[in-house]
């Protein structure tokens, strides 16, 4: 009898060893998602709102702008569609790093996921369309348009933009100008 319990007590000791080193433990459940799927619609107003314009001939009050943004897997795809615009026109557009405000300024510069350490950036090492979001986009007779960019990298709660400002004009490449797209003609708030 004294044998069994002596036996018993090494195989309990054993167990609770065996639980702490992790072996005969559980697996673990599957593995997290950490994917991002945002859909922003949007009218342009003026002053302030979701989507805000700064030049009414450009983007019109009225006007509309869904942005469609899915992140994970360490890739992100984000499509912008317009309506409503001023017709057969080019414009630039890009993820910035604030929300939109009621003056252009506020929506800060574009978002980079390597950020340029000169500012403002016109690098094209870093202004360019893989370490940022371009969107640029042609209207059609009815003032529509579209973009799609994806970047290979996760949009993250850390560091993500907070905005999709549409540009006057055609983005730029060369050094010294890289990135620049003229004015900023109107901004949508996206929670990236």
């Amino acid at each position: 009898m004294r044998d069994l319990r002596a036996c018993g007590a090494i195989l309990l000791t054993l167990s609770a060893i065996a639980a702490c080193s992790g072996q005969g433990a559980q697996p673990a459940g599957p593995a997290t998602d950490t994917s991002r799927n945002v859909t922003t619609r949007a009218t342009f107003a003026q002053g302030a709102g979701t989507a805000i314009t700064y030049d009414t001939a450009l983007v019109p009050v009225g006007a509309s702008a869904t942005v469609t943004s899915t992140s994970g897997g360490g890739a992100t795809k984000v499509t912008l569609e317009v309506s409503g615009l001023a017709p057969e026109r080019q414009y630039g557009a890009h993820a910035h790093t604030k929300a939109c405000g009621p003056t252009p300024p506020d929506a800060g510069p574009h978002f980079q996921h390597q950020k340029d350490p000169v500012a403002p950036s016109v690098d094209p090492a870093y202004a360019n369309p893989q370490n940022e979001i371009w969107l640029d986009f042609r209207t059609d007779a009815q003032g529509n348009g579209t973009a799609t960019s994806t970047v290979s990298w996760d949009v993250t709660d850390a560091a993500h933009p907070q905005s999709v400002v549409v540009h006057a004009h055609a983005t730029a490449t060369e050094p010294g100008k890289a990135g620049t797209a003229g004015d900023r003609a109107g901004c949508v708030t996206v929670n990236f």
